[in-house]
């Protein structure tokens, strides 16, 4: 039995299990520069203030946008889970209301080469986190980099952000190409839906999304919903630099009022969502059998 076997087995046996299964909402872009981490963090701030036990996961490997963001230095990343016997728990930081966030640090770059025993030790750390929260966002690098699509495609629901300026548009829908020519890519198991950023007006926002979409689905075949557009806000910068959330900073801005809408209707559609839920485990273990396949084919 080979190891892509052994993980195929191990899901299944997880899924025989009951047990809580969190929403897993990835949260990526064509282009660096869009607003992505900050819309992932003030989101996952109005998700928690709307009762939901919310994790943040910044998969921006490397990097640290999210720590940056929230002005937090974490003791620990995954990186320190995987190899250096660390507990959920340990590598799980605490955040403004309540919410938690992983920074990923650079042991993902090392999935490639896990032994049996350590996917399995993975998969069951990450089914607790599932038990832990009931919505985790995933934070990914920005533009068409192997591991921004490998998460993408592992994902079952994704909020694709873009901003008027030219290049974003065709960078997202460069990342949508490129998605859509991965074989361990399906359609039909993801929902993608667009955020336009900075704003000028509600139209501005809806013309660049039916901009887009009429594109994408002309010649990738994918139907993108629209969550909404958010507006141009200085308050967003401000508080960027203050190294603070906007929706704690700025509370009555147009920005965190739309977040918040967006928290809301995120919310009214969990009845949908749940059909589509696969949790953060799923989602591992689909990233962790792809990077194995690939590299067989290597």
């Amino acid at each position: 039995m080979d190891q892509a076997e052994k993980l195929r087995k191990l899901v299944k046996e997880q899924e025989k299990t009951p047990r809580n299964i969190a929403r897993v909402i990835t949260v990526t872009s064509g282009k660096g520069g869009v607003g992505k981490s900050s819309i992932a963090v003030n989101l996952a701030m109005a998700l928690s203030r709307l009762g939901k036990r919310v994790v943040i996961l910044d998969a921006d490997f490397g990097l640290a946008n999210i720590e940056v963001m929230l002005g937090i230095r974490p003791k620990y990343n995954l990186a320190d889970l995987m190899f250096r016997g660390k507990s959920l728990t340990d590598i799980i930081t605490n955040g403004p209301d309540n919410i938690g966030f992983i920074s990923g640090g650079s042991g993902i770059q090392e999935l490639t080469s896990l032994t049996r025993d350590q996917i399995i030790y993975l998969i069951q750390k990450l089914v607790e986190l599932d038990e832990k929260a009931d919505i985790i966002i995933i934070d990914t690098g920005a533009g068409i980099a192997d591991t921004v699509l490998e998460f993408v495609a592992a994902s079952s629901e994704v909020l694709l952000i873009a901003t008027p300026e030219p290049t974003s548009i065709t960078d997202a829908y460069a990342l949508l190409k490129t998605l859509n020519r991965k074989t361990d890519f399906s359609l039909q198991d993801t929902v993608i839906k667009m955020v336009a950023n900075r704003i000028g007006s509600y139209e501005e926002g809806k013309e660049l999304y039916d901009k887009l979409n009429l594109v994408v689905n002309k010649f990738l075949n994918i139907n993108m919903m629209y969550l909404g557009s958010l507006p141009h806000d200085n308050s967003v910068s401000k508080a960027v630099m203050r190294q603070k959330p906007a929706i704690e900073l700025y509370p009555n801005s147009s920005f965190t009022k739309t977040i918040e809408g967006f928290a809301d209707i995120l919310c009214e559609n969990e009845p949908e969502a749940i059909g589509e839920k696969k949790g953060i485990a799923q989602l591992f273990s689909n990233l962790l059998r792809s990077r194995i396949k690939n590299s067989k084919k290597q």
